[in-house]
C-alpha cells in the first residue's frame, strides 16, 4: 500500500469528539428502557434513581464520604459558575488558564463579577507553573485543558494545608484520570465527557472546607435561583442528595446510571484510566514515529490522555489552518473519524477524544487514515 492508497480497514466507532462524546462500547436505546420517562423527579422513583445516580459516583470516583455531591443544571459550565458566583470574593482570587475554557472562566470572574483577580495564562502546549501560585488565595483552573490537550500530572503542587479555595473545572479529567481530593475544594464535571453520557447535567463536589464558605459568606452580588446553594445561611442538603434546583431529564439521568454501571463492571476507576492511558499511547506513539506530526503538549509530563491535540509540523504545508482542516474533512468524508477538528480557538490541528468509552482498536484504526489523508493533502498542495 502506498501513502495515497485508502487503509482497508476502517475504526469500528468512527465517532472521536472531545464532546459530546462516544457512547459507552455496546451501547443501544434498549438501556435505557428502565428509565422513569412521565413521572416527576421528586417522586420516590425519581429520588432514588437520583440518589443511585450520586452513589455510584462517589463509589467509582472515591470521593470522600463528608464531601458534598450534587446534580446540577447547565452541564460543567452550570457547575463551575455556580461555584465562582458563591463562593469568591471572599479571598484573594487567583485565575489559571491554558485554554479557551480556562480562559472564559477568567473572563467571568474579572469582568462579570468585577474581581481583582491575579491572572495566570500559558500558552497553548503549556500550563501554568503551579509553583508560582499562592494558594492562600481562591484558585480556579481547569484539570484538563479540552481544547488544548494539556493537564495536571497530579496534585502535588496543591498544598494540602492552605487558606484558600481550590475550584477544578474537571470535566474531561474526572473519570480518566485520578484526582487528588484532598487538594481540591469544588471539583465539577459534565455527564457527556469520559462517561459518554447525554448533555446538560453537571456534577458539583465540595469539600467540607467550601461547605464552611458557603454557610458564612454572604457575596457582594445577587445570586440568581439556580445558582443559590444555600437558604438562610444554610446548606440546601437537598441538592445533595438528589433533590436537584430544576427538572433534570430522568431519560439522561437512566444513561449516566447505565454508563455508571458499565464503569463499574471494567474495574471502577483504575479501568477507566488505564483505558484511557492505552488510547492516548496509541496516538503517541503514532507521533513519535511519524516526524510530521506532533502532540500539542509540548512535554509528555502534561499530555491529556482524554482529549489529546495534535499539530503538523511538516514544512511544506502552506497555510497550517486550511492543511488541517483540509485533512479532518477527509477523514470524515471517509467515514474514518467524525468531529476531530481542532477547536475553534486552538491552534490549527487535530483533537482525537480517547477518554475511556473509546476503544483502543478503534484508535488503531484511525491512525493510517491521518497518514492516509496527510499525504493526500501534502499531494494537493
Amino acid at each position: 500500500m502506498t501513502d495515497l492508497t485508502p487503509p482497508a480497514l476502517r475504526p469500528a466507532n468512527p465517532r472521536f469528539s472531545s464532546g459530546p462524546c462516544a457512547k459507552i462500547p455496546g451501547f443501544s436505546l434498549s438501556m435505557l428502557e428502565d428509565a422513569p420517562l412521565g413521572r416527576s423527579h421528586r417522586a420516590a422513583v425519581g429520588k432514588a434513581k437520583l440518589a443511585e445516580a450520586i452513589t455510584l459516583t462517589r463509589e467509582i470516583l472515591g470521593v470522600p464520604a463528608d464531601y458534598r455531591i450534587g446534580i446540577v443544571p447547565a452541564s460543567d459550565t452550570g457547575a463551575v459558575e455556580m461555584a465562582m458566583w458563591s463562593l469568591l470574593g471572599a479571598r484573594p482570587v487567583e485565575m489559571l488558564a491554558w485554554e479557551s475554557f480556562g480562559e472564559g472562566w477568567v473572563t467571568d470572574v474579572v469582568k462579570q463579577l468585577k474581581l481583582n483577580a491575579k491572572v495566570k495564562v500559558a500558552p497553548y502546549g503549556q500550563i501554568v507553573d503551579f509553583a508560582t501560585v499562592d494558594f492562600d488565595s481562591d484558585v480556579v483552573f481547569t484539570w484538563n485543558g479540552t481544547t488544548s490537550g494539556c493537564r495536571l500530572p497530579n496534585g502535588d503542587a496543591i498544598p494540602a494545608a492552605r487558606q484558600g479555595l481550590t475550584i477544578c473545572d474537571a470535566t474531561s479529567a474526572a473519570f480518566a484520570m485520578d484526582l487528588p481530593w484532598d487538594r481540591l475544594d469544588v471539583t465539577t464535571f459534565s455527564w457527556q465527557k469520559v462517561l459518554g453520557g447525554e448533555g446538560a447535567h453537571g456534577m458539583l463536589i465540595l469539600s467540607p472546607r467550601a461547605v464552611e464558605r458557603l454557610e458564612n459568606y454572604t457575596p457582594a452580588w445577587p445570586l440568581p435561583k439556580i445558582f443559590r446553594l444555600t437558604s438562610k445561611g444554610k446548606l440546601i442538603e437537598g441538592i445533595f442528595v438528589g433533590e436537584t434546583i430544576n427538572t433534570p431529564s430522568m431519560l439522561a439521568v437512566e444513561d449516566y446510571l447505565v454508563s455508571l454501571k458499565w464503569a463499574k463492571s471494567i474495574g471502577g476507576l483504575q479501568g477507566l484510566v488505564a483505558r484511557a492511558h492505552a488510547n492516548a499511547k496509541t496516538v503517541w506513539d503514532f507521533c513519535a514515529a511519524n516526524p510530521w506530526i506532533a502532540n500539542l503538549a509540548e512535554t509528555p509530563d502534561i499530555a491529556s490522555t482524554t482529549s489529546v491535540c495534535l499539530k503538523f509540523t511538516d514544512p511544506r504545508i502552506k497555510d497550517g489552518e486550511a492543511f488541517a482542516k483540509a485533512v479532518a474533512k477527509r477523514i470524515e468524508k471517509a467515514g474514518a473519524g467524525l468531529d476531530m477538528g481542532a477547536y475553534r480557538d486552538a491552534p490549527p490541528g487535530l483533537r482525537i477524544w480517547c477518554g475511556s468509552t473509546v476503544e483502543t482498536a478503534d484508535v488503531q484504526a484511525l491512525l493510517p487514515w491521518i497518514a492516509h489523508a496527510f499525504a493526500a493533502e501534502i499531494a494537493a498542495q
